[in-house]
């Protein structure tokens, strides 16, 4: 008699993929025969049948599988390209219960990533990296990855790869293999059932080994790509089977879990006196007694944006401004942000003085902006807080603040840097008119920043001048 059989995802997947953008909500954005839809339901049936759901981290970096958090239904971080075992090492050892499992590409881990790989393998970290090998930039177009073969055609090597120009393909499993630290190490393959079953099998192993505390454990899966090989979904389990499985072997590469004791890493809480002591901050006058003068007025507990050209001294700004704070008492995040040019290029910083706990060193929505060219007015103007500040350099900047909403102060500081000798100091003078606008900060604890900032000290004379005028002119239509 015939019976209905009912298919169900895994629980540890979204029963409807709400966070996935466009009116499909049912399937993945993965191309036709990927394997990354493999990978997932394998790793999700491990989450469920281990009933671990609840406590696993799952980080996904830049790669086809960066929104892999549309599907699991368990704690997610997107992360900078190739950064997922440094951001995981921090969350295992801040959350040693947790299960952290890192989700990448050839491209994201063999090749910006290799370094964080390389020493969170080698300190033994208590993670579990699924390392996905489709031997492409499958993201971005097809171009050539750390793991493209020899002879393969790409959109960067139309010729196809030469071990003289580009090197040889980077075996992981093997690199890895060299250290001392790695409890389980092995490379598996997206084809047929026989390979899935050894797949799914070696998912388990290193999920379990995570669970146990053994340590780290790394699974390579050789994945399809049909989209990068140019070939159609039928034909890519051939094509791992005859060009990839020659030259990355499957098998165990280490696996002495079973010989290892698990890893208990306990929490070390600092002392507050201490840690000033440990960083020298004690010499720049930093006390531990609380906040001192705690202004209660709206000028308090603000979240700042500071932009402008590179060589602008910007994130000097910011930096000298953080250290002032933290002289006075405060909690302080200080947080670069620049391309890849800085003299001459654009750059910013986020800056957070608070009396509390900061949760995220990031302002995205500052209470203040201080914008020392036009193109950063322009550009963070919009994403102040209403009620906020605005302080621009009108030297540079020859348009008003389109906000109506906000608190204008408008200071020539390019210019009275220039009076003073040196228009480098112009970052100097924008900081002294935010401390002399808001009373935020005194003098003294400025110029004791800046004092254990700036390297060269026949600087600093001039740099706290700026400062001086920049709080006299504070308020001021210059």
């Amino acid at each position: 008699m015939a019976q209905k059989l009912l298919v169900k995802k895994p629980e540890s997947f979204w029963d409807i993929y709400e966070r996935k953008p466009g009116e499909d909500k049912q399937s993945t954005h993965y191309c036709p025969g990927c394997g990354h839809g493999n990978v997932h339901k394998l790793i999700a049936e491990a989450l469920d049948d281990f009933g671990v759901t609840e406590k696993a981290i799952l980080i996904n970096p830049v790669g086809c599988s960066v929104f892999a958090y549309y599907y699991f239904r368990c704690g997610n971080v997107q992360v900078a390209h190739g950064r997922a075992p440094a951001v995981g090492t921090a969350l295992s050892r801040c959350n040693p219960d947790s299960l952290v499992i890192c989700y990448q590409g050839d491209g994201d881990l063999a090749a910006i990533g290799t370094n964080e790989l390389i020493h969170a393998a080698n300190r033994g970290e208590n993670m579990t990296i699924f390392f996905v090998n489709n031997a492409i930039y499958g993201m971005t177009g097809g171009q050539m990855a750390p793991t493209t073969l020899i002879g393969q055609k790409t959109m960067t090597t139309p010729y196809g790869r030469n071990s003289q120009n580009e090197g040889y393909p980077i075996k992981v499993c093997e690199l890895l293999a060299s250290l001392e630290a790695p409890v389980y190490l092995e490379r598996v393959a997206l084809t047929d059932a026989k390979h899935m079953a050894k797949a799914r099998q070696a998912i388990r192993k290193a999920i379990n080994n995570q669970i146990n505390k053994k340590g780290f454990s790394l699974v390579e899966l050789l994945s399809p790509c049909p989209t990068g090989w140019g070939v159609e979904p039928p034909d890519a389990h051939k094509w791992i089977e005859e060009n990839m499985f020659p030259y990355f072997k499957l098998g165990v590469y280490r696996d002495v879990a079973d010989q290892r004791e698990p890893i208990v890493r306990a929490k070390r809480i600092m002392d507050p006196k201490e840690v000033i002591e440990k960083l020298s901050l004690d010499k720049i006058g930093l006390e531990s007694g609380g906040i001192t003068s705690v202004p209660i007025d709206k000028y308090a507990n603000p979240s700042l944006k500071i932009a402008g050209f590179g060589g602008q001294g910007v994130l000097l700004l910011g930096e000298v401004l953080a250290k002032a704070a933290m002289i006075k008492g405060y909690e302080v995040s200080w947080l670069p942000s620049y391309g890849p040019e800085m003299r001459g290029g654009t750059a910013n910083c986020s800056v957070i003085i608070q009396k509390e706990k900061i949760g995220s060193p990031m302002a995205t929505n500052p209470k203040v902006l201080i914008a020392m060219n036009r193109p950063s007015l322009e550009k963070f103007q919009n994403d102040v807080l209403p009620g906020g500040i605005i302080i621009y350099n009108t030297s540079l900047i020859d348009i008003e603040p389109s906000r109506k909403d906000v608190e204008i102060v408008s200071i020539k500081a390019t210019g009275i840097a220039d009076e003073l000798g040196n228009v480098r100091v112009a970052n100097m003078v924008a900081l002294g008119t935010y401390i002399g606008y808001t009373g935020l900060l005194g003098r003294e604890e400025v110029l004791k920043a800046l004092s254990d900032s700036i390297s060269r000290k026949n600087l600093i004379s001039l740099n706290e001048e700026a400062i001086i005028r920049g709080m006299e002119c504070a308020g001021k239509r210059v």
